[in-house]
C-alpha cells in the first residue's frame, strides 16, 4: 500500500471518529449536572462561605426540593435554615433569631436558596447564558492545584438578577459542584465550596426545624412583609 493510501485511510479514520462523537456544550454540560443533582433526594457537605476578607465555615444540608440548613462552626453556633416556607437566620452575637415567611409568589425565587440543588440549577440556566471558562476539559481548581474540575461561567440574561456572574467550577467525574464563584452588582466578590459530599443519606425533614434559644429576640418579616 502506498504512502498516499495509508494517509487516506488515517484521514477517513479520524473523520469517522469526530464525527462519531458527540460535542458537548456548555449548555449541555449544564444540563448534565442539573440531570445529576435531579436524582439526589438529599446531601450532606462542609460548606465555606468567602465574602471579601470574611470567611465562614460550616456543615450545609439539602433535602429536595427546597429544604436547606447551614450549621455554621464559624461563626460558632449561627444558623441558617429554610423549609420551603420559612428562612430563619440565627445570629448568636445578637442574640437575635431573624424569620421571614415565604408567601406563594415569592416561593419559585427564594426556593431556590441554594444554587447547589436540582431547583437551584433550573432557575440558573433559565436567567443565565452558559459557557467554559476556558473549554470542556478539567483544569485545576486554583493555581497549582492538584485537583481539577470543568469550568462554566453564566453571565446573566437580565439586570434583574443578583450577580453579574456565575463560575461554577464541576467535579468531573461525579458532576457534582466543587465551588460556586459570583460577582454581585455591587461588584463584591462572593465564593463557596463544598466538601466532603455526602449524598442521599436519608436526611429526615426533622432536621430543617429550628428551635430558637429561649432568650434570643425575635424579629419577623426582616426582608419583606408579606403584604409587599
Amino acid at each position: 500500500m502506498s504512502k498516499q493510501a495509508i494517509f487516506l485511510f488515517l484521514f477517513v479514520l479520524n473523520l469517522n471518529f469526530l464525527f462519531g462523537q458527540e460535542i458537548i456544550t456548555a449548555e449541555k454540560y449544564l444540563e448534565i449536572v442539573s440531570e445529576e443533582y435531579g436524582a439526589i433526594r438529599d446531601y450532606e457537605a462542609e460548606i465555606v462561605i468567602r465574602s471579601g476578607n470574611t470567611d465562614m465555615t460550616g456543615t450545609v444540608s439539602h433535602l429536595a426540593p427546597s429544604f436547606l440548613r447551614i450549621d455554621f462552626s464559624k461563626p460558632a453556633e449561627q444558623v441558617i435554615v429554610f423549609n420551603g416556607e420559612l428562612l430563619t437566620v440565627y445570629l448568636p452575637e445578637f442574640r437575635a433569631v431573624l424569620s421571614q415567611s415565604i408567601n406563594q409568589s415569592r416561593r419559585s425565587s427564594t426556593a431556590g436558596a441554594s444554587m447547589a440543588s436540582a431547583q437551584g440549577l433550573t432557575l440558573l440556566r433559565r436567567n443565565y447564558v452558559t459557557s467554559f471558562v476556558t473549554g470542556p476539559n478539567p483544569e485545576p481548581l486554583d493555581n497549582n492545584s492538584r485537583e481539577n474540575v470543568v469550568k462554566l461561567r453564566l453571565t446573566r440574561r437580565s439586570i434583574s438578577e443578583g450577580f453579574r456572574e456565575i463560575i461554577l467550577s464541576i467535579n468531573p467525574n461525579t458532576k457534582l459542584i466543587r465551588r460556586i464563584e459570583g460577582r454581585t452588582i455591587a461588584e463584591s466578590d462572593v465564593s463557596f465550596d463544598f466538601t466532603k459530599v455526602k449524598i442521599n443519606q436519608g436526611i429526615p425533614e426533622q432536621r430543617f426545624i429550628y428551635d430558637s434559644p429561649a432568650s434570643a429576640n425575635m424579629y419577623n418579616n426582616f426582608l419583606f412583609r408579606d403584604s409587599d
